[in-house]
């Protein structure tokens, strides 16, 4: 079993940026988590969830959704179970509960965070 948290959102002005972090615990979750392609998820209000982007286990193969392209960077440190995702030139429709997950694929997450909200105010 994994276990994903999320940390590093908040508020932040338009232009700004943020980091997200997401620690993965739990039993055996070193190698299950080195081996497993990790990404995140966003979920505004009223709005179905979204794909942020994503990395690959074996090449650190990345991929962005179209809204995110050239503003996030997404990386992982297998050696210390996190995924981060670096957020720049935020803009208020990037504002969401943003989370963490990761499986076999990106296209069917196993494990999933609890979220962390990020605002982004005009």
């Amino acid at each position: 079993q994994v276990q994903l948290v999320e940390s590093g959102g908040g508020l932040v002005q338009a232009g700004g940026s943020l980091r997200l972090s997401c620690a993965a615990s739990g039993r055996a979750s070193g190698p299950i988590f080195s081996r497993s392609t990790m990404g995140w998820f966003r979920q505004a209000p009223g709005k179905e969830r979204e794909f942020v982007a994503a990395i690959g286990w074996n090449n650190g193969r990345t991929e962005y959704g179209d809204s995110v392209k050239g503003r996030f960077t997404i990386s992982r440190i297998n050696a210390n179970n996190t995924l981060l995702l670096q957020m720049n030139s935020l803009k208020p429709e990037d504002t969401a509960v943003y989370y963490c997950a990761g499986g076999a694929t990106i296209r069917a997450p196993v494990y999933w965070g609890q979220g962390t909200q990020v605002t982004v105010t005009s």
